[in-house]
């Protein structure tokens, strides 16, 4: 699952469907259904979430997530991404490269590894034009798991990867949000962007014990800096 393939010069859009919206809901949900832990990770507040509303000469991102507006930092070519760094939330994690199962839903990461985030291999690489997405555990059977403070990030925070090119792409936190998986916005969440945007996305929502957790949050940030 882990390789050092380097992705495609030419971003390739992560297509929305129903496998790839059940793999999105896997990052957490095939160990923290079984988690043994009592208290609830953080869950964003309606502060966080993008406004219900936006004027109508606004023309929104294909995405439908955010008013569209010009890059305001220039798109990078693709290069594979090797770390990820949240500092608000203490999350300095390496990433392993996610492909999808014969089933075509994504696969997780290594469920004994479960600080590591993966990305989407075949899908926009971080910091290229286009909509590119991470995941990660959010808990396990024993313990925390690298996602699991994701749900207490705030607009305005920053998320850096560095990559295999040596470059780092700071992306700014635009939305927190958390979704029921059974109304999971998959457009929303991975419709393609002609800005380089960055989605990371973990387990959330209600949790029981009989079911695991009732949804996802997803973070919804857009590049704006490089190292």
């Amino acid at each position: 699952m882990e390789t050092g393939h380097q992705t495609s010069a030419s971003p390739h859009p992560f297509i929305p469907s129903v496998k790839l919206l059940a793999c999105a809901l896997m990052a957490g949900t095939l160990l923290v259904i079984n988690a043994a832990r009592d208290e609830q990770p953080p869950q964003p507040s309606a502060a966080q979430a993008f406004p219900t509303s936006v004027p109508t000469a606004v023309r929104p991102t294909p995405s439908g997530a955010a008013p569209a507006a010009p890059p305001t930092v220039q798109p990078l070519p693709a290069s594979d991404p090797v770390r990820l760094r949240v500092p608000d939330i203490e999350v300095d994690a390496p990433m392993t490269r996610l492909d999808l199962d014969a089933a075509g839903a994504l696969r997780p990461p290594p469920a004994d590894s479960p600080g590591i985030a993966g990305w989407y291999g075949d899908g926009t690489a971080p910091g290229a034009t286009g909509t590119a997405v991470t995941t990660g555990h959010v808990d396990t059977r024993t313990g925390p798991g690298v996602f699991y403070n994701l749900g207490a990030l705030t607009k305005g925070d920053t998320i850096e990867i560095s990559r295999a090119d040596q470059r780092t792409a700071v992306f700014t936190v635009d939305a927190v949000e958390v979704y029921d998986k059974k109304n999971f916005p998959d457009e929303k969440v991975y419709g393609s962007s002609d800005r380089p945007e960055l989605r990371v996305i973990t387990c959330g929502g209600g949790y029981t014990k009989r079911t695991g957790y009732q949804g996802n949050v997803v973070v919804f940030a857009t590049l704006s800096a490089v190292k």
